[in-house]
């Protein structure tokens, strides 16, 4: 069972020193990956209601630092070696998907293969209206975006032709380390975002420890009624920024078929992020090597 942390890119995590620190302190602790967030821009007043927790609002002041998640992965790829690096979750639909597939083929260079594309559709439509981007189908949108990503990322020459992304014959590179391209890591938690995972993704995010036995059986089914293989996906689970997570947990949801858990939190003291790491080490990951 690998166990993963989440995050870095965000609040005291988002200076250039403690970024360093978090990236080599996880990788020596023996996590397994590392994990950054996505928001372009927060708001101090929204309608819009924040799925992950129980009054609908992020738990994360407006004010806060938030780095682009590429900028503090490829950072943190700087100062490691081994450990894997995501994004936690890309926000797709709000970006030019040549310009985010070069992206993703660059940090994946830069990391020699060690980048996870964490992606999902978002939640924030203020955010949208922020960046210019409409809000209804934006899972289309993304469905579409990452194919024409694929293609950049796998054809010598590409070209594409789509609802809300065209380009002629153009050559992107370099290409990813990883082949046919770095996996993709789909959240969400309902029966769409499900279904995306089984019929296009490689993987699957949960931002939850409750019901993850019933959504794994969707996933699989949707793999299975899209002729994919359910065994080839895997699954990442995290409870959540501020949720407890025991070992009894994490043994459930081994279990369960889960890969891989993801702890953590966004550190507020400088001189205690070292041994705050080193204690989620082993609590975490020395026990659940284990198993």
């Amino acid at each position: 069972m690998n166990v993963g942390y989440f995050a870095i890119g965000a609040g005291l995590a988002a200076q250039p020193d403690i970024i360093a620190l978090v990236a080599q302190t996880v990788e020596q602790a023996g996590f397994h990956s590392l994990w950054a967030p996505e928001h372009v821009v927060l708001l101090d007043q929204y309608a819009s209601r924040y799925p992950y927790a129980a009054d609908g609002r992020i738990p994360v002041p407006a004010e806060a630092d938030l780095l682009d998640p590429f900028a503090a992965l490829t950072y943190a790829a700087a100062h490691t070696k081994t450990v894997r690096l995501g994004t936690g979750i890309c926000l797709v639909p709000e970006r030019n998907p040549v310009v985010t597939a070069k992206e993703v083929a660059s940090l994946d260079r830069l990391s020699n293969g060690r980048f996870d594309f964490g992606v999902g559709i978002g939640w924030l439509s203020e955010e949208f209206a922020a960046v210019g981007v409409p809000w209804p189908r934006r899972a289309a949108r993304t469905r579409e975006y990452l194919k024409a990503m694929q293609t950049l990322w796998t054809q010598d020459v590409a070209e594409f032709n789509g609802e809300f992304c065209s380009f002629p014959q153009v050559r992107l590179n370099p290409k990813p380390v990883q082949r046919p391209h770095p996996p993709i890591i789909f959240g969400g938690e309902s029966d769409a975002a499900l279904k995306r995972v089984g019929e296009i993704g490689d993987g699957w995010f949960g931002f939850t420890k409750d019901g993850v036995a019933e959504k794994l059986s969707k996933i699989k089914e949707y793999a299975r009624a899209a002729g994919r293989d359910p065994d080839k996906l895997s699954f990442s689970i995290s409870p959540g920024v501020g949720y407890p997570i025991t070992m009894d947990d994490v043994k459930r949801l081994h279990d369960l078929g889960v890969q891989q858990v993801i702890v953590g939190g966004i550190s507020t003291d400088p001189a205690a992020v070292k041994g705050d790491i080193e204690k989620l080490a082993e609590e975490f990951v020395v026990p659940a090597a284990s198993l």
